[in-house]
């Protein structure tokens, strides 16, 4: 059996012809790959330095520079591995941005002592928190990116790997939660100087995905028609019986799913900013990989679910990263372009914040149509930052390294734009209101709440109307998983409101690709084509 050597230390034995990526995964050895293998991303490279590897694809050329083919550099995913060889893994990104806190209400604690966990399970990220039951005071907080992500960075990939790999998927997807989880708790209880078996409660808030593979439930059945999840309802289980290093008694509680794509982060996020008790007309949007989307009126709350995708968080970008250190988060184009980076490091790529902020300053300066397509490279303002891009162009905001956004990384955000701002639409007509009709607009989740108003509305993801009735509710995922640890009144509420919450598929609703088509459009002025 061929043997991969990593550089750096470490090796691993796979058969000959064996897809490096598979390779990688199967060895537990960290590789990107945002579109689980499917040669879509072009993320998943490696540099071989050496040994038998298959001929390159003609895809890989497509989606390498001649200085990365030059350099060894290759795709796991269409590389076979034919004898020994060695490689090398690229950096891995630190200094990861991830949201702990968010809006937390007044709530009746359970007379409880002793420890608990609070987890917010998302598709990228993990956050747990530790409280003393008894004060309710969270301890520590510790976060990491969801280990899933080898397997794909969006829960259809995910899903699709499931199909694919059976029951081995299912535990490989499970034990990379929980060995995360378990790694997170022992981080959280070395702080605070107490042992893990002295955890007598653990909640969990995450969409209905992550919590069937949380479970080690398959989650085939949320990825085809109908769409529907093994189950939606509360889960009270053991916490030893998952695997989770805990009390030996310790149960664990995952808050109730509303449908199969509005989960129990949902649910949460709805308890914890009180929409059950609103008299105002208010809009609630999670915005992530999935749009989640609530609007409360006149004592109903509907709700609908959009397939964002992964560009809001910067993957499926050209040259896309999450929120670490060196990721352009902010960027202004006037006479120059200004990049702002997370701990102003030298700026390496751009996260979910900075593909919104480029496409904002783009539109703003006159680059982009209202179509989504980039003016001519000779009708473009000053400063010129068009060039051609083979049949198409880009717009180049850095030289070294170069960072610039293609026509493709246009079209991604402007998807995602459409879907969120789609599904909210169709809310609103559902309960016969305007958009200005709308009393508030609670921007929830990881992504949604690094994005200023700017950028919201300077793409048209939310109308200018609304640009000053946005309020920031952080982490309501954790803040809702918080609430469930400390109080048996508020689970019941959480129980009783999710089977109360309206799901509307857009998917079925009339008129819904129109309406879509529609939103995609960027709110173009004629006075924003000109600097000043």
């Amino acid at each position: 059996m061929p043997t991969i050597n990593i550089e750096g230390g470490g090796s691993l034995s796979c058969r000959s012809g064996c897809i490096l990526l598979d390779a990688l995964l199967s060895g537990n050895t960290f590789s990107e790959s945002p579109c689980g293998g499917r040669g879509l991303c072009g993320k998943c490279r490696v540099t071989v330095l050496s040994g038998a590897v298959s001929e390159i694809t003609p895809d890989e050329l497509r989606l390498l520079d001649k200085e990365e083919i030059k350099q060894g550099v290759r795709l796991s995913c269409m590389t076979k591995v034919l004898g020994d060889c060695s490689i090398r893994l690229p950096k891995k990104e630190s200094g990861h941005r991830i949201l702990t806190g968010g809006l937390l209400p007044e709530f009746d604690r359970d007379p409880l002592k002793g420890f608990g966990i609070a987890a917010d399970i998302g598709t990228t990220t993990i956050a747990l928190s530790l409280l003393d039951l008894e004060s309710g005071k969270e301890l520590f907080s510790a976060s990491d990116i969801n280990p899933q992500k080898i397997y794909g960075q969006d829960v259809l990939t995910r899903i699709s790997y499931e199909m694919e790999h059976g029951t081995k998927a299912v535990a490989d997807l499970q034990s990379a939660v929980i060995d995360c989880m378990n790694l997170l708790i022992s981080r959280l209880c070395n702080k605070a100087g107490i042992s893990p078996e002295q955890i007598l409660r653990i909640s969990v808030a995450a969409n209905c995905c992550m919590t069937h593979m949380l479970l080690g439930i398959n989650a085939e059945t949320l990825g085809r028609s109908p769409y529907q999840p093994v189950f939606t309802e509360a889960k009270t289980v053991s916490a030893a019986a998952l695997g989770l290093k805990a009390g030996k008694d310790t149960l664990l509680y995952c808050l109730p799913q509303i449908s199969a794509y509005l989960g129990g982060d949902i649910t949460a996020g709805a308890s914890a900013c009180r929409l059950f008790e609103e008299t105002r007309t208010v809009l609630f949007i999670d915005i992530g990989t999935n749009g989640e989307i609530l609007l409360t009126h006149g004592g109903r709350i509907l709700g609908c679910s959009c397939a964002a995708g992964p560009a809001l968080e910067g993957m499926n970008i050209s040259c896309g990263m999450r929120a670490a250190e060196g990721a352009v988060e902010d960027v202004l184009i006037h006479r120059a372009v200004t990049l702002n980076t997370i701990g102003d490091a030298p700026p390496s790529g751009l996260c979910g914040s900075g593909i919104l902020a480029s496409v904002r300053e783009l539109i703003k300066g006159g680059y982009i149509k209202k179509t989504g397509a980039f003016v001519s490279c000779e009708l473009q303002p000053e400063p010129r930052l068009l060039i051609p891009d083979g049949s198409r162009r880009k717009a180049v905001l850095c030289g070294t390294p170069e960072i610039s956004v293609t026509q493709e990384d246009i079209r991604q955000v402007q998807l995602a734009k459409g879907a969120i701002l789609s599904g909210f639409t169709v809310l609103l007509r559902e309960a016969g209101i305007s958009m200005e009709e709308l009393d508030l607009v609670i921007v929830a989740g990881q992504f949604g709440s690094h994005l200023p108003v700017s950028s919201l509305t300077g793409i048209g993801l939310l109308p200018e109307c609304l640009s000053d009735r946005i309020l920031y509710a952080g982490n309501t995922s954790k803040t809702g998983a918080v609430m469930a640890l400390l109080s048996e009144k508020e689970r019941k509420k959480m129980e009783h409101l999710a089977k109360q919450i309206d799901h509307i598929d857009l998917v079925t609703t009339k008129g819904y690709e129109q309406i879509f088509a529609q939103c995609m459009a960027f709110p173009i002025k004629a006075k924003e084509n000109k600097h000043e």
